[in-house]
């Protein structure tokens, strides 16, 4: 049985899955289109985390950003190594949309980037009702960046 909590981001083993997804996108993409936040940016005031557990093992982490009382930013999806495949990214994904459902959000949108790579995320999203949008928030137009949003 997994376990879903709002992470306040000590625990070691979530610090080194931000680690590592912070180096996934250093392999991925280029620097100009690496919009990840590292741990300073996910303990802002306007971003809570949340992490999947199981048997005290870190199973993946994402977070929700809020942009304005009506639009939150999905933000930091990622599961951990030994989790792919397991419905993890769908339980986080699940929850982040509760969340944002009972924040009175009206829209969520993220960032992901636009390469062969990430088209397991481009899968998840679009099952929940994603579609592509022109870049929102502070982002810019960039070919290493999908933009994709889902109104609730």
């Amino acid at each position: 049985m997994m376990q879903l909590i709002e992470d306040d981001l000590t625990h070691p083993d979530t610090r080194a899955l931000i680690r590592y997804h912070l180096s996934e996108m250093e392999g991925t993409s280029p620097p100009e289109s690496r919009h990840a936040l590292d741990l300073s940016g996910l303990t802002g005031s306007n971003v809570t985390v949340y992490s999947l557990w199981q048997d005290q093992r870190l199973c993946g982490l994402g977070a929700l950003k809020a942009l304005d009382e009506h639009t939150g930013e999905i933000k930091s999806m990622r599961t951990a190594p030994a989790f792919l495949r397991q419905g993890v990214a769908r339980q986080l994904l699940t929850h982040l949309i509760a969340q944002a459902t009972r924040r009175g959000y009206t829209q969520v949108s993220l960032e992901t980037g636009a390469h062969p790579y990430f088209e397991p995320a481009h899968r998840l999203y679009a099952a929940f009702g994603f579609v592509e949008c022109p870049p929102f928030a502070h982002y810019t137009a960039d070919s290493n960046s999908r933009f994709m949003t889902c109104y609730l």
